[in-house]
Formats: C-alpha cells, structure tokens, sequence
C-alpha cells in the first residue's frame, strides 16, 4: 500500500518532527507514541469522545468496508466527523484530522444491507497520513493524550468545580439520570471527568469537536465549566418558567396550558408574537397617512399595549382602536369622472324626468371640472318627494355618474345619538358611529354617502340624531368632525351627502338649513307608462329569466294598470303589480308548453290582479250644491277631496266633522266669518245664521287632514249651501282663504294638479301668486287642463258656480227695480 502525507505534513520528516514534540508528553504518560493503520468510519452530526459509548447505524459502502476489515484486524476503528453532512461519499479532506479511536463491542446485519454497530471511544487520535489503495479510507495515526496540569491542588480544584457543577446540572435536568454520579465517586480522574460529562451535554456539533480537540486539560475543564454552567442557567430559567406556569394548570386546560408557556417563554426571551403584532400596528401606521393627531394616539396606544398583559381585556379594547384608526381612510380617494355627457347620459338612462336634480348634479360636475382641487366644498342635496319617485335610485345614479364609491345609511327609527357619533371606548362593545362606519366600508375619503328617511328620525332619552347630524352635513364643521370612539378629528369635507326624505315639514330646520333643497314631484300618467315600458318591465324581464318576445303588453292594458290598479305619486305599485303580470305570465308559459308569448290583455289583466282597486267617480259631471271639491298633498302624492255642507235648523252652530286638524277647523271658521260680513251682498239676511246650525263634513274620516289650502273650498261649499247656487262641474280648486276674501299662495301645486288631471278635471282655481312656481312644470301638466288664477274670493265665486252668488244679488236687485218701475208706470196711467 502506498502511503500518502496527511495535509499539513509535507513529508514524513515532518511527521517525525512532531512525534518528537510530543515524545516528551508520551513518555510522562508511561506509553511511546505508535503509529497504527486503522479503517476510518466518517459520522454526519456526531462527534465520538473517548469513554463514550454510541450506537451508529452504517450505511454506505465504503463506511461497510471499513467495519468489516476492523471486525478482522482486532476490531480498532478510527471514528471522525464529516465537515459537511451534504457529502455522501467524503474523502479525507472532507473530514476532521482530530478523531477517536475506538472499538466495536456490538454488529448486527439489518435486512436492508446496512450494519447496526455499537462502539467506545478509547482515545483521541490524529491522522498523520491516509492509504490510497484500500477499497476504504485508511489512516496511520497516533493517540493524542492529554496534556497534564502539573499542580496536584489545580487538579483537585477543578475536578471539584466541575463535579459540583455537573451535580447541580443533573438536579435540574429532567434527561441525565441521578446514576450517572456514582461513577465519579472515589475517582478524581479529570480526563475521565471531563469526556464523560461532555458526552452528558446537549452540545453543538462545533463545541463537541472543540472539546475533542483541546488536548489541554486545563483549558477543557475550563470550557467545559462555562458550558456546563450556561446549561445549568438555562436548566434554572426553564424551571422558572415551569413554576409559574404550573400555578395556572390547575385552572385552565391543556391548551391553555400551552399558550401559557408561550406567553412566558417570551415574556423570558423578551420577544414574541405579541411584540411582533404592536410592530406590525406600527408599521401600518407609518404606510397609512394619518394626520398628526392620530399618529401621536396610534403611538400611545402602541406604548400602552406593551405595558398590559396580551390576555387582559383592555388590551383587547385597544388593540381594536387601534385597528379602527389604522382601517378607516385619511388619504385615499377616487378620481371623479368628470365627463359631463357621459354623467348625463347616465342620469337619462336610470331615470325619467327628475329635471331639477339632474341639473343640479350636471352643475356640479361642471364646476368641478373647471375649478378641480380649488373647489373644496362639495354640496349636501336633500331629495324630498312622496314615497317610490326615485329618491334612493337617483342617489346610486349619481354616485355612478361621478365614478365614486356609494354608501346608504338609513335613518328611519334612528333614536341615539351615539350611532352618528358612536360610543366611548369605555363602554363594553363599543364602535364608531354609522357615518366612521360607512367611511370604513368605502375606503376613500371621498364616497357619496346617501342618508335615507332623514325626516323619519325620532328623540328620546339617549339624545336626538337629528342635532347630532347637524355637525356633519355643515361644510364649515363637518372637516373636523369628532366621532367619540375615534377621539380624533375627521375630515368629512370631500364627502357628497345626499339625504332622502317624504316630508320637508318632518325636518328640523337648523338641519334643513344646511341642506341644498330639491323636490321631486309625483309622475303624470304618461310619465308612469314611459317608466313602465322603459325602464321597470326590462328591469323585471331580467329578474324573472324571460325573454322580451314572451310577454306582449299593449299600451291600453299599461293605461288601465296605471287607472285603476295603482294611486301613487310614484310608481313602485305600478312595479309591483307589473311583476304580479309576470308571474301570471310565466304560469301559462309552464301550463302550456308549446305557447310561446302571452299576450295580456284587459280581459286578463282582470282575471289576473281582480276587479279595479280605484274607479273614477263621474258624480263631478253634475252641477251639486253645497259639495265642492279641493286638492290636496299627501305623501304619496296629490289627492281631490270633497267638502259636504248641510244647512239645518237650529241655534247658529259650527260642526266639523271628517277628522280635521286645527289648522282645516280655523280654515272652516275663516270662511264662515268671511260670508257673515258678505251676507248682504251675497243675498243673505245679515242674521241668518241666527236660526241655522251649520254642517260641514270631509269624507273618508278615518283619514287625518290639515292645512290652509282648503280654505277657498270651504268657502265655495260654503255659500252654495246657504245660497242654493250650483257649482260648476269638472272645476277643482285649492288655496288659502282670508277674513278678507284675499287668497293666499299654498304648496304641493304639482301633485295636486296631477291630481286633477287624474281624476279628470278639466279646469283648476288656484291663487295668483302660485303662478310662478306653475310655469316652472307647466310642460309636464295636461294641455287640456286649465288653469284659472285668482286673488280675491269674488273671482273664485265668479269661475266656480254657475252662476255667481254675487251676480245674482245684483239681477235680483235689477229685476227689483224693473218691477217697481212698472208699478209706478202703471198707477200713472
């Protein structure tokens, strides 16, 4: 076999050269440094020391091999440590120089091929040179003894030290057996000690090769003496922590147990995913722009949740605000579409008429286009009109048309005011108010944000909405708006609110002041069947899965569903009985498979939704007396209502009956007052309601009425009553009636003059000075309706009887006059 110089021996000179040095140390040991041919077993992550015992599993050929040839030459191996465990087949280099000599107590064959060997490190050896023509890798090498410490007392210091310091490592660890003592005792041998209780250790790979190699036995124990004692502090913390755990055992379970130790092996280290979670809030601090008021309480709350234990409840509360500061938006927002036709056409596709608000909407965009960022305030619109006319639908439109992110609140039943400003944190379940909210579920500060029913909002003992809201639609307050769960300030002021209400009058006015006011009036019959044709029946088609050319609906049965199955300003009964078709529709289609279209007619329209739920009355086509008729606001639209009149005998008594407020019995009162002192003029005695009681009755009693715009047509039922005149038929008329005779402007002209076209009026008496607001929709009324203005009660009576009161007093005193005349021609002759 051919020899070959181990590196770090240029040649066998050299090699001569260091058995010299150490000659010296062999011979104080009693023994002369041989050297020895023996097979070399590499090991990965393991490191044999001498006095050890270690079972090795091997594996590889070459490994195979060299026990093999040790089992025949007097069973000596040469044990060393890989220098990187990835190398499957190492060479010489790829091992340590330093290893143990050892020997093989025990072999057993696997089935799989591999051996099963146990072997005891009997000394430290190092190679001097390796045999390349062998089928494993062999060595020469030479035993390395220990370097001896010359003073006895060093000795025996030492040994004790490090036997006290193994003795209490053995006390607190739960995996060396108390045993391993007993085999120290009568022996001060600290060669011995020190292998053995480095094999004891849990130590790295690199630290048992520094203890193999440290031929010094001064400078091992000391090592070891410092491993062993940062062990047994170790040892010390683990059991610390196990006291304080053990404490809570006994009254959580397993799991909690576990999270336990966690908690407490962290609270040891210093870290742990409760401090990575505070860094983490702070690093979505920084990413988020938030104003320097939520940065410094971002910041106090991060302090404060370092301080409290990860379990305790207020550190759940602020671990919660925090998140809420960190979530709603302080920077983020969309870029308006400010394309003007494009708006517009989005506007006219989603809604019929609505002239005003579109408008107002298309202003909008312009001046945002022209002025961009300058323009810092962004209008607060309030939508008021009768329910189902699109006040909600055209709020979405104009979110869309604008390209922002839309969100509803709805305010009906609201009663606390801590849903618009939220709670304090304090209180247990604690949120911010609907608006922070609503911001949240946005995710930019610029969304349109509608607030539906703001008239239904009530007040009780937990504070009124309505003067909470007052903050946030002001454009001068609402950029610092205070929400007391968020305890900062926050600027609403790029917000567009649009609020929805049925009745302006329902509104408080220090908030209707705020708000930029737009009425939408009730739809014209052929307004409803546009709407109909045009936008609810495609919209329906889709819901339902049918196709356009399966349902064929004329224009006279939309005109009869618009007549006499619905009574509303708007059109969601016209919707909803439209969908009611379609059910029918899609029943045929099922029933009879091969039809396929339903034609719906009236016939069907009948059978299908039942007899006429409203009938016109034609009782108007005849002159009556004592019955005239008004127009009224409701909020579902414009309405006629009748006013009866009878004249009894009696003692000059007033009774109003027809459930009527104060404002309609002060109208009944005014009207009456105002005939009194017009009763010559109107042909009446000046006492003639001295022996007369007077009856006025309103219909439909169960309905509440009020208001000043009947006063005109208690005044004509009235004098028709106590005079026997016939009132015009087909003749309507609304408005507000003085002592004087003066008449007084009213509101709700719209609905009411859609009203009386409805109901098939042809003509209309209103006040004078209402004219203006007319002419505003004049385009939208019936052509054929006129409209006839007054301003004092003589042109009322004059245009709604047949044949004025006040006309017949004065033929009745020209036909007076004739008679006598004549009488007085006749004595002359």
């Amino acid at each position: 076999m051919k020899s070959v110089v181990w590196e770090g021996f240029t040649d066998m000179e050299d090699v001569v050269k260091n058995m010299e040095k150490m000659k010296k140390t062999m011979q104080e040991s009693h023994r002369e440094p041989q050297l020895s041919l023996l097979p070399v077993l590499p090991l990965k992550n393991v490191v044999a020391l001498p006095k050890g015992i270690i079972p090795v599993i091997v594996g590889r050929d070459i490994s195979i091999k060299a026990v093999e040839h040790a089992l025949k030459n007097g069973k000596e191996i040469f044990v060393t440590t890989q220098k990187k465990v990835d190398i499957e087949n190492p060479t010489a280099s790829d091992l340590y120089q330093i290893g143990t000599r050892a020997t093989i107590l025990q072999v057993a064959r696997m089935p799989n091929g591999s051996l099963k060997i146990l072997i005891e490190g009997i000394t430290r050896a190092k190679v001097v040179a390796i045999e390349s023509d062998t089928k494993f890798i062999g060595v020469k090498t030479f035993d390395l003894p220990s370097i001896p410490i010359e003073k006895e007392a060093e000795v025996k210091a030492l040994w004790r030290n490090l036997y006290n310091l193994f003795k209490e490592y053995v006390r607190y660890s739960d995996k060396v057996p108390q045993d391993v003592l007993s085999i120290f005792k009568g022996s001060q041998d600290l060669d011995f000690l020190t292998d053995s209780i480095a094999i004891q250790l849990p130590l790295a790979l690199p630290e048992r090769q520094e203890m193999l190699e440290t031929l010094d036995l001064r400078q091992r124990t000391i090592r070891l003496s410092a491993m062993l004692k940062e062990e047994v502090e170790i040892l010390k913390t683990d059991k610390t922590i196990r006291k304080r755990i053990q404490s809570q055992v006994e009254k959580h379970q397993k799991d909690y147990y576990l999270n336990e130790q966690m908690r407490a092996i962290q609270q040891e280290l210093g870290r742990g995913d409760y401090q990575q979670e505070i860094e983490k809030l702070r690093a979505r601090a920084k990413k988020v722009h938030l104003s320097k008021e939520a940065k410094a309480k971002v910041e106090s709350e991060c302090k404060r949740l370092e301080q409290m234990q990860p379990t305790s409840p207020e550190a759940a509360v602020s671990r919660n605000y925090v998140d809420w500061l960190l979530t709603v938006p302080w920077n983020k927002k969309t870029k308006d579409s400010v394309s003007i036709e494009k708006a517009e056409e989005i506007l006219n596709a989603s809604h019929a008429g609505m002239t005003k608000p579109k408008e107002r909407i298309l202003e909008f965009l312009a001046t945002k286009k022209f002025a961009g960022e300058k323009l810092k305030r962004t209008p607060i619109i309030c939508l008021v009109g009768p329910p189902g006319t699109g006040k909600t639908s055209l709020a979405l439109s104009v979110a869309k048309s604008l390209g922002r992110e839309m969100i509803r609140i709805s305010l009906g039943g609201m009663r606390d005011e801590a849903e618009i400003r939220g709670h304090r944190r304090t209180y247990i379940g604690a949120m911010p108010g609907k608006v922070i909210q609503a911001m949240k579920k946005a995710g930019v500060t610029n969304p349109v944000i509608v607030l539906d029913e703001i008239d239904k909002m009530s007040m009780d003992f937990r504070g009124d909405p309505a003067s909470a809201l007052l903050e946030v639609l002001d454009p001068e307050q609402n950029k610092t708006f205070a929400d007391y769960f968020l305890e900062v300030d926050y600027d609403l002021s790029k917000v567009m609110f649009i609020t929805t209400a049925n009745v302006m009058d329902a509104i408080p006015y220090p908030l209707l002041d705020r708000m930029e006011l737009i009425q939408l009036s009730g739809y014209t019959e052929e307004e409803k069947i546009k709407i109909a044709q045009n936008f609810l029946l495609p919209k329906l088609l889709k819901e339902h899965a049918l196709e356009k050319s399966q349902i064929v609906i004329s224009q006279k049965v939309f005109e009869a569903m618009v007549e006499f199955y619905t009574k509303e300003a708007g059109v969601r009964q016209l919707e909803q009985t439209l969908a009611k078709i379609l059910r029918k529709s899609i029943q045929e289609l099922q029933k009879d498979k091969k039809l396929k279209s339903v034609t719906v007619t009236e016939k069907k329209l009948e059978q299908w939704l039942g007899v006429s739920k409203y009938r016109r009355s034609d009782k108007k086509l005849e002159k009556e007396i004592g019955l005239a008729t008004g127009l009224a606001w409701t909020e579902v639209g414009g309405d006629i209502l009748d006013i009866e009149v009878a004249v009894l005998g009696g003692k000059g008594s007033l009774s109003l009956t027809g459930q009527l407020g104060e404002v309609m019995q002060e109208s009944a009162q005014a009207a009456l007052s105002y005939i009194r002192s017009r009763a010559k003029e109107l042909g009446l005695k000046e006492d003639f309601y001295a022996d007369k009681d007077i009856h006025v009755h309103i219909p439909e009693g169960a309905i509440p009425k009020d208001g000043p715009s009947a006063g005109i047509t208690m005044g004509v039922a009235l004098i028709s009553a106590l005079t026997k005149s016939e009132i015009k038929p087909k003749v309507a008329m609304t408005g507000e009636a003085t002592l004087r005779g003066r008449v007084l402007a009213v509101g709700g002209l719209k609905e009411k003059l859609l009203a009386a076209t409805r109901y098939g009026f042809e003509a209309v008496i209103a006040p004078k000075e209402n004219e203006p607001d007319i002419s505003e929709f004049a385009k939208e009324l019936d052509k054929d309706l006129k409209i006839i203005y007054v301003e004092t009660m003589d042109e009322v009576l004059e245009h709604a009887f047949v044949t004025s009161p006040l006309k017949k007093k004065r033929t009745k005193k020209v036909a007076k006059k004739k008679a006598v005349k004549k009488r007085v021609a006749k004595k002359k002759r």
